[in-house]
């Protein structure tokens, strides 16, 4: 999405809200992260607002995005997420989804959290955060691990310099920003 999101979001009630509040800013909740990750995947292929009106199914479909309830789904689960005409019934996907929970769990044991994993790897260019994402998790290609990145904060290019949003969230030291100086000079 990037910096043209800016110009199109702010006029639509679904873009809109995840423009100024979400998108970019810096996250640290492993079921938010979580949650981002499970998005991008199942846009893939999709539009972006065709996720946002599916938010809340996948939210209650996925009980939360909490990782420790997703990484116990097994075939009935599975079915049922297959079934469920709320959110993208793509089998792949789902399985996906289901694999990276348990994934993000393995790297909360080893680590503390997910966003610890995240830190610990910070910064990174893009092709070895996708080589890191692709031997840990399943359906991530390029454009989902730099979106997912975007939207967490880690990697530049989520609002326009000239967005007002961007200055909001260069005030919370998102990790791509660490290292260019204060918060403050970066504006």
């Amino acid at each position: 999405m990037g910096g043209g999101y800016c110009r199109i979001a702010p006029s639509d009630p679904w873009h809109a809200p995840y423009h100024e509040r979400e998108y970019g800013f810096p996250v640290h909740d492993d079921a938010v992260l979580f949650e981002r990750l499970a998005l991008e995947i199942n846009q893939a292929g999709l539009s972006w607002l065709t996720i946002l009106k599916k938010r809340e199914a996948f939210f209650r479909a996925f009980e939360g995005f909490d990782p420790r309830l997703v990484a116990l789904y097994g075939a009935r689960q599975r079915s049922r997420l297959l079934a469920d005409a709320g959110i993208v019934r793509n089998r792949l996907k789902v399985d996906a989804v289901i694999h990276n929970a348990r994934a993000i769990l393995e790297l909360a044991a080893s680590h503390g959290s997910f966003a610890q994993w995240l830190d610990a790897h910070h910064p990174r260019s893009l092709p070895a955060w996708c080589g890191l994402f692709a031997t840990t998790f399943r359906f991530t290609g390029g454009q989902i691990v730099a979106e997912f990145l975007m939207s967490t904060g880690y990697r530049r290019g989520a609002h326009a310099p000239s967005c007002p949003i961007y200055a909001r969230i260069a005030r919370l030291d998102p990790p791509w920003m660490r290292g260019r100086g204060t918060p403050a000079a970066r504006l």
